[in-house]
């Protein structure tokens, strides 16, 4: 049975709400635990020599990736995004642009990574198919999403919890599908980050997108402490010959 519910798109407001993109850097930063080890996993993998370079970053805001590959003495990357905030703190080079038509040059790039960044946009499919043009055929594609059911011991305070998103886990194989050969998925379903008082719970909900009188609010509801359940998948895929 389809949705019932049309999928909505996680507002991307990094630039007119600097503090959520601050709440949420400060919460991970704090926590000493980030989304589920995704960067380091695609940076170990692009390092073992499963992909070549250089490297697109598509919708990288600061350049998480970057900064990881750069661990391993990786540095043909290029870190794309709209977002001027979060791309002033990205590792050189940086570029200002959209991921529905980035400008680069077609068959540029052996590998390109658009992690925890298509539910920003109505039509992930006019990224996917800018992805495929700077890909060079037999290129590597990578990209993640949480599910929309993530952090379900949050579903009462998080406004659209178990709503479609335009790009989740759900249905993020059958979109990257449609323009790439998928050739794996890795899945996780796991207690992974603790929200340890009201305060920790305040800042998570912040760098959820809620305002600060909403988090605030929202985090008297949640019965601290309390481990939060992360769901999401990480999709790898090639450009087709």
């Amino acid at each position: 049975m389809p949705d019932a519910q049309p999928p909505r798109v996680v507002p991307c407001d990094y630039d007119t709400d600097p503090a959520r993109f601050a709440a949420n850097l400060a919460f991970r930063a704090q926590s000493g635990r980030g989304r589920p080890g995704v960067f380091v996993s695609v940076a170990r993998r692009i390092t073992a020599g499963d992909s070549a370079g250089p490297v697109l970053e598509l919708g990288g805001g600061a350049g998480p990736l970057a900064r990881e590959l750069a661990g391993h003495g990786v540095s043909q990357v290029v870190v794309a995004d709209l977002s001027e905030g979060p791309l002033s703190q990205a590792p050189r080079p940086a570029v200002r642009t959209d991921a529905r038509a980035a400008g680069f040059r077609a068959a540029s790039f052996g590998t390109v990574a658009a992690l925890w960044m298509l539910y920003h946009l109505p039509e992930p499919a006019l990224a996917l198919r800018e992805a495929r043009r700077v890909l060079r055929p037999g290129g590597t594609f990578v990209a993640c999403a949480p599910s929309r059911r993530n952090d379900p011991e949050l579903a009462t305070v998080l406004p659209g919890w178990g709503r479609p998103l335009t790009f989740d886990a759900e249905n993020a194989a059958e979109q990257v599908g449609r323009f790439f050969e998928v050739t794996g998925t890795q899945s996780w379903d796991a207690p992974l980050i603790d929200l340890a008082s009201a305060g920790d719970a305040r800042r998570y909900l912040r760098g959820r997108g809620l305002t600060e009188a909403a988090a605030s609010q929202a985090a008297g509801q949640v019965a601290v402490p309390v481990r939060l359940t992360k769901r999401g998948t990480l999709i790898w895929a090639r450009r087709r010959a």
